[in-house]
């Protein structure tokens, strides 16, 4: 197939530069059109389903709401894990599914199961299914700050609710917009019972009259005079003083108005959550993404939206500010990468020219760069791919391989070129260039299929790390086959062009190749002398190296520099909203100081729309980062030092690395640690005495008990012995407390595109204390106080309880710092083995480390697999074990440096380490490839011997483009070896420093080691090689003209 291709390229070229410049121009134009994200699809199919269940206590939300739900979802196919949490009057049901679920038929299924529950749960209990969104889904973060001398949190609430939020949920790709902070306006009718009782109206008076207020009839249609006309009935209303007039009932004749019976006014919503901006309120507005949206354009669009309407702002209101920017990272981490390419690109030109000499060989081999990027970007847009840093990266480990296929076909033609000039005969230029190409794409093949082979384990990770690392793989096998093909077609076309006119082509090897072929030929007569030596040093090392593996710390992912940091703040539950919002305050006034803090943007408790169970209790900062000399860990240490003194328990991360934690293991840190049971005392016993042991590990942060404590409650316990005296029943007493403490929304105010509730509820002065005890209930022989029809006594329960896969469970959870995460495992694991539960109580461990030890294990034995395949495909060309595994021994060599670099640098062995040594096989076993080839070539077509100067002779003609070829590689990859912490080079680091020292101890020991082993064991499989060809004729002399530019051309190896 190759030699076809060869041969049309040789024949039409102007036909194959003409698409090479259309295939430049069709991926120039769509890369500008190919969605950019920070990572690649991370989302893991789940569902979120939330129930509000009014004032329900989280035991009756467990009982009566999260258990039915589970116990349904628990059934459907694909479900792996099934997690809630109760709280008051909340219920939160995650459904995570496989990984290759399909989300909407996830959503399907879930909605089919949810039409059979609905005799199941209480009544006005409806589950919804949160919105499909993604782990990066929410791209920023928009507060609109609240100055309370000029204008009213309300009008700024109903500002972010009804102008703003309605205008960003318009922008295609924006999937929630939820908004936190302010005061929800609110029409409230507070009653006073005893002026009720006074005036003989009841409680469902009250409720009939407002029910039906404020709206509008129809009256149907009109026909009159020959036209048709609508008939309206116009009650709707927003004015306080109509509804204060309302006339409830007339008892004794006389018309007795709402205002008589109770209190009308404006009255914000009962606050669960609050927001501030830099110590001072505000409105925050949280924005997600749909999970196939360009988040960069996405953030243009939107930002553009916000410029406009700041043009039309209320009075006193201040124009909205970004708190949270996704796209930052984004552009900052794709910047960097571009960056980091086109200084790759400038290395490999500079090699290249070094070895090669001129500019012609230079340019010919630079042009496999473009035409295998571009066309990954066309391959990319096929399948739907992102631009991303994972994409970006496995181009950026590809870009000095990419000139590889062609480095080693112009170097041939070039040698070629020269040996036919100098026998002084005319030669065909089209026949020299095929053959001379022809006799190195053995090699070039071969080590192509290789280097596919080698990344088959990353095509089969399961979990986020498969999600995260194919693409990777994609992008660099894709454009590695791309720059193969270019080696068969534009390169042999431009090699014909540009080569036989050189004028320098006489003048041989450049200065620097001329200077390392002496030294190499004296270092490898002496390497030849004593062989035995040589190989037993190089094992010794390989030896080394594989034994202090096992004594690397380990890691899942290195972490990453968003620019901007999230810190979960956490009071004990049962403190009120206010309280908690004065701390958060405070601490956002602490951490504003600090000298990196652009700005500090807070939620306190839960917005209205959110689907995280969190109370108000907890709190998270929202930081912008400014750029500093302090490292990431220095400025946590200073913030954890800030805070100290407040009562709060601290967790300080970063949004994306917070998400994906909670993805993997359902807590935002990096160690979650599980207990279960099912008595909630007992879990949390249990779970303070292991914090106590687990406090003293070193290295161990933010190390925090789940906030399952016992909160106060107020509880008012029915006699149903008294009530049934007064004729009442138990239901009819809980819907009148119900409606009275809690309060309901009797309807809605429209006022234009705007609605507002109608609430019924009574003052505050009524609901606890001595109103509460006081309180007239209705009952058929007349009104009674409700202490004598309950006992009010205070009290205290859970302010929520969670549950995994049916079973209740409390959770510890913490980070490692200045220390690696899997000895801090370790001594975790150590703790809990010595740990003595009660029966039926067990403890498990998650998180990132978890996810690594799985990835790691797979890659292990997928390694394995992936090497016996290598050993078949090598085999099936030399026909030789001796020779497959001369090849392979490049592979441990590549080891030795490895080790060396990750130690030298002091990276842990994560699985980004782990793909490097992947990509490192694949990359070592090519200069093998090359030398074992052309001794193979030269004894079978050029008549030498097997001996030294065999050896040593191809040993020199393949130096320069095994030195380059591993050369371009390396130094392609410096860009990454440094600024290691800048976003985008977070991941793609430790490849870097693996694959590059390996090469540069692959490389080393190669050039000496595989002559020697060729001396010792490659006399027999040579000869039995030279023995089953076919005799062959001697190749037409390099001068020769032959007709067709490939007809004469010899198989090579």
């Amino acid at each position: 197939m190759f030699k076809w291709i060869l041969e049309a390229s040789l024949r039409n070229r102007l036909l194959a530069l003409a698409a090479s410049v259309v295939l430049l121009v069709l991926g120039a134009a769509q890369l500008a059109r190919t969605p950019v994200d920070v990572f690649p699809d991370l989302n893991r199919p789940t569902v979120t389903l939330m129930t509000e269940a009014g004032g329900m206590a989280p035991e009756e939300v467990e009982q009566l709401i999260s258990f039915p739900l589970e116990t349904a979802m628990n059934g459907l196919p694909g479900v792996e894990t099934v997690r809630s949490v109760s709280s008051a009057g909340l219920s939160f049901v995650y459904v995570s599914f496989g990984w290759d679920t399909d989300i909407w038929r996830a959503r399907q299924m879930v909605s089919e199961r949810l039409g059979a529950l609905d005799a199941a749960l209480p009544p006005g209990a409806v589950p919804r299914m949160g919105p499909v969104s993604s782990i990066m889904g929410e791209i920023m973060m928009v507060a609109i700050p609240v100055d309370v001398q000029k204008i009213d949190p309300m009008a700024v609430r109903e500002y972010a609710d009804w102008v703003l939020r309605p205008r960003l949920m318009s922008i295609p790709g924006v999937a929630q917009v939820i908004p936190i902070g302010g005061e929800v306006r609110q029409f409230q009718v507070q009653p006073d019972t005893r002026r009720m009782t006074d005036l003989g109206i009841t409680l469902d008076a009250l409720e009939a009259a407002l029910r039906g207020y404020s709206a509008n009839t129809s009256g149907g249609f009109l026909e009159m005079n020959g036209r048709e006309y609508l008939i309206r009935n116009i009650g709707r209303t927003s004015r306080l003083d109509d509804l204060r007039s309302l006339a409830i009932a007339a008892p004794r004749g006389t018309p007795v108005r709402l205002s008589q019976v109770a209190e009308v006014r404006f009255a914000p919503a009962i606050k669960r959550g609050d927001a501030g901006f830099n110590g001072k309120p505000a409105v925050i507005l949280g924005i997600q993404k749909q999970p196939t949206a360009d988040t960069v354009k996405l953030t243009a669009t939107i930002e553009a939206a916000l410029a406009d309407m700041q043009r039309s702002l209320p009075a006193g209101m201040d124009a909205p500010r970004v708190t949270f920017r996704q796209a930052s990272f984004i552009e900052g981490s794709i910047g960097n990468l571009q960056g980091k390419l086109l200084t790759a690109s400038v290395f490999v030109a500079v090699v290249l020219f070094l070895f090669l000499g001129n500019f012609r060989t230079t340019f010919i081999s630079l042009t496999a760069i473009p035409l295998s990027i571009l066309t990954t970007v066309l391959v990319f847009w096929a399948f739907g791919l992102s631009i991303n840093t994972m994409t970006l990266g496995g181009l950026a480990i590809a870009i000095g391989e990419l000139v590889d296929d062609a480095v080693v076909g112009v170097e041939n033609v070039l040698r070629r070129l020269r040996e036919a000039r100098a026998s002084g005969q005319p030669f065909d230029v089209g026949g020299l260039v095929a053959r001379a190409t022809l006799e190195v794409r053995s090699a070039i093949v071969y080590a192509t299929v290789i280097i596919v082979l080698v990344f088959v384990p990353l095509f089969v990770l399961p979990g986020i790390e498969g999600r995260l690392f194919v693409p990777l793989g994609v992008a660099y096998i894709v454009s590695i086959l791309a720059s193969m093909l270019v080696s068969v077609t534009v390169t042999p076309v431009l090699a014909a062009w540009l080569l036989p006119g050189m004028k320098n082509l006489e003048h041989g090897d450049t200065r620097l190749v001329g200077w390392l072929k002496r030294h190499y030929a004296s270092g490898l007569a002496r390497v030849l002398r004593v062989p035995k030596a040589a190989i037993a040093a190089g094992a010794l090392a390989v030896v080394a190296a594989a034994a202090s593996v096992p004594f690397f710390p380990t890691t899942f992912l290195p972490p990453f520099n968003e620019g901007s940091i999230l810190i979960g703040l956490r009071l004990n539950p049962g403190v009120t909203l206010s309280e908690s919002v004065k701390i958060a305050s405070l601490a956002e006034t602490l951490i504003k100081a600090v000298p990196e803090a652009e700005y500090v943007g807070r939620r306190s408790g839960r917005a209205e729309l959110d689907e995280h169970a969190e109370g108000v209790h907890v709190s998270e900062l929202d930081v912008r980062l400014r750029e500093s000399d302090r490292s990431t860990e220095e400025i946590y240490a200073d913030i954890r030092r800030r805070l100290a003194n407040l009562p709060v328990a601290v967790n300080i991360g970063q949004p994306i690395s917070h998400r994906i934690d909670h993805m993997l293991s359902g807590v935002r840190a990096q160690i979650a640690i599980r207990i279960f049971g099912e008595d909630l005392d007992t879990l949390r016993a249990q779970a303070a005495g292991l914090r106590e042991r687990l406090a003293a590990i070193p290295g161990i942060a933010d190390l925090e008990i789940e906030k399952q404590v016992l909160a106060p409650q107020v509880k008012v316990r029915i006699d149903y012995e008294a009530a049934a005296r007064y004729g009442l029943s138990g239901a009819q007493l809980l819907t009148q407390l119900q409606t009275l403490i809690e309060g309901g929304r009797v309807t809605q105010i429209v006022e234009g595109n705007r609605r507002f509730n109608l609430v019924v509820r009574l003052p505050e002065s009524s609901r606890a204390g001595q109103g509460l005890t006081n309180l007239l209930i209705e009952t058929p022989l007349g009104q009674v106080p409700l202490s004598r029809l309950a006992s009010i006594s205070e009290s205290d329960g859970p302010n929520q309880i969670s549950r995994d896969d049916g079973r209740r469970r409390i959770v510890l959870s913490a980070n490692a710092q200045g220390r690696a995460l899997s000895d801090v495992v370790a001594d975790i694991r150590a703790a809990v083995a010595d740990t003595d539960l009660p029966e039926g109580y067990f403890i498990t461990l998650g998180g990132q480390f978890q996810a690594q030890e799985e990835a790691a294990r797979l890659i292990g034995l997928l390694s394995i697999v992936s090497a016996a395949l290598i050993f078949l495909v090598l085999y099936s060309r030399y026909r030789s074990t001796a020779l497959t595994l001369m090849i392979m021994a490049n592979v441990p060599l590549a080891l030795v440096g490895s080790v060396i670099g990750l130690w030298l640098s002091g990276q842990p062995l994560s699985i980004a380490a782990l793909i490097g040594f992947i990509t490192l096989a694949g990359i070592s076993v090519r200069n093998g490839i090359l030398k074992v080839s052309h001794w193979i070539n030269l004894a079978a077509f050029e008549g030498e011997r097997f001996g030294d100067a065999l050896i040593v002779r191809g040993s020199l003609e393949r130096l320069t483009p095994v030195l380059m070829t591993a050369l371009v590689a390396a130094l392609a990859l410096a860009p990454l070896l440094l600024e290691a912490g800048e976003p985008g080079t977070e991941i793609l680091h430790p490849v870097a420093v693996v694959i590059f020292s390996g090469l540069v101890s692959s490389t080393l020991l190669d050039t000496f080691l595989t002559p020697a082993m060729f001396k010792l064991f490659g006399r027999a499989p040579l000869e039995s090689l030279l023995a089953g060809l076919a005799p062959v004729q001697a190749p037409p002399a390099v001068g020769a003209a032959s007709g067709s530019p490939v007809a004469a051309a010899p198989e090579a190896w």
